[in-house]
């Protein structure tokens, strides 16, 4: 099982630096003003959102088979922590489609957002890598 947890953990590192990285290619975009850098930022944020893609579905399928193999059983039954836990990754989850729907509009230039919401949607990972590790770390309940 620790091998399982290893690549878990490898895994969730990809997942994270595209989930870190992405959105600051988001805000440099928004702050292009030439067709050409735009361009050169369309592929950078195609690029690293295949890369994000790869990380999040080994982080989910290692996860997965951590939670099926013994995680539920040992922890599912009035312990919290886990349920907490689950619900932080839903969220990521959530900001990773969400991450796919920007490079969307980035891609066909159908909505333009501030930097300001790129600098502020960056923000979020961070929080949920804090949560999602004192969770599984401290267990706090």
């Amino acid at each position: 099982m620790l091998w399982v947890k290893a690549w878990h953990v490898i895994f969730m590192v990809t997942w994270f630096a595209g989930l870190f990285y992405l959105p600051r290619l988001f805000v440099y975009h928004a702050l292009t003003q030439d067709a050409v850098g735009r361009e050169r930022f369309k592929v950078m944020e195609r690029k690293l959102l295949v890369m994000t893609h790869i990380g999040g579905t080994g982080t989910a399928v290692f996860g997965l088979w951590l939670l099926f193999a013994y995680a539920w059983e040992a922890y599912g039954h009035g312990s919290y922590w886990l349920h907490a836990k689950l619900a932080v990754v839903l969220g990521l989850v959530l900001y990773h489609y969400f991450c796919i729907r920007l490079v969307a509009e980035l891609r066909t230039e159908t909505r333009q957002r501030t930097d300001k919401f790129y600098r502020l949607f960056n923000e979020i990972p961070a929080l949920g890598l804090i949560a999602a590790v004192v969770l599984v770390i401290v267990r706090p309940f």
